[in-house]
């Protein structure tokens, strides 16, 4: 099983180069020991970069995790020893807009009792979308004010796991869609920004709020019968 560098706290999601044995090669991918990259999933989009070896460099232009942590490059790698180079640029786009998008989801539920029930985070803007509500362009308004608000607070982001039984009895689980996670799953990776919203996610993030800038909500869409879809981006 490949270890998974950006997993274990908020430090971790800063890695940017690393080093790792190729285990096994597949159909247009490789396999590592050991990865920094995250996987396209959880509404965020696959980290690229490149992975040099002794005498020659390949792109990694799609990471996509399945039964195993799959790799993809046009050109075939030598098993051994690599060094993975994250596109730091994009990692830290998607790392500044999935906290963000921690926060919209926030501000929105404790507002009007929506939850969450779909969302893309992108490198230039992002979207959630929401249910039960109905949002006017002065609802966008207050959404976007509030969000501002606490990223201007800088407030610490941390990552730590806790287990599921002991996290159910002082979140609320609608708000951080816990009861949608798999009864199974009991030990959880959590993501903390400064208290306002805690809940299990497997994405990267960035340490503190202050990083992310100011969000400006660039679109509101209707998506059916009490569900609207808000989308934004980011200002430095």
């Amino acid at each position: 099983m490949t270890e998974i560098l950006y997993m274990p706290d908020i430090e971790s999601n800063y890695i940017r180069e690393f080093g790792a044995k190729v285990v096994r090669q597949g159909e247009g991918h490789v396999v590592l020991d050991r990865t920094a990259f995250y996987p396209a999933g959880g509404g965020q989009e696959t980290d690229t970069g490149v992975l040099h070896w002794s005498g020659g460099i390949a792109r990694v232009h799609e990471v996509l995790k399945k039964e195993e942590i799959m790799h993809f490059t046009k050109d075939p790698l030598p098993s051994g020893d690599v060094k993975g180079v994250l596109d730091w640029e994009r990692r830290f786009l998607h790392m500044r807009m999935h906290t963000s998008q921690h926060i919209v989801s926030g501000v929105v539920f404790d507002s009007y009792k929506a939850r969450t029930v779909g969302n893309q985070i992108h490198a230039d803007r992002s979207r959630v979308d929401f249910a039960p509500i109905e949002l006017t362009e002065e609802d966008a308004k207050k959404i976007e004010r509030k969000c501002n608000e606490i990223l201007a607070s800088k407030a610490a982001v941390k990552i730590y796991e806790e287990e599921r039984a002991e996290l159910e009895k002082r979140i609320d689980a609608q708000r951080a869609n816990l009861d949608l996670l798999p009864k199974s799953v009991s030990r959880l990776r959590i993501v903390d920004i400064g208290g306002f919203d805690v809940c299990p996610c497997a994405g990267t993030h960035v340490r503190n709020t202050g990083e992310i800038g100011r969000i400006e909500i660039i679109d509101r869409e209707r998506k059916g019968k009490d569900r609207f879809r808000i989308t934004y981006k980011l200002n430095a």
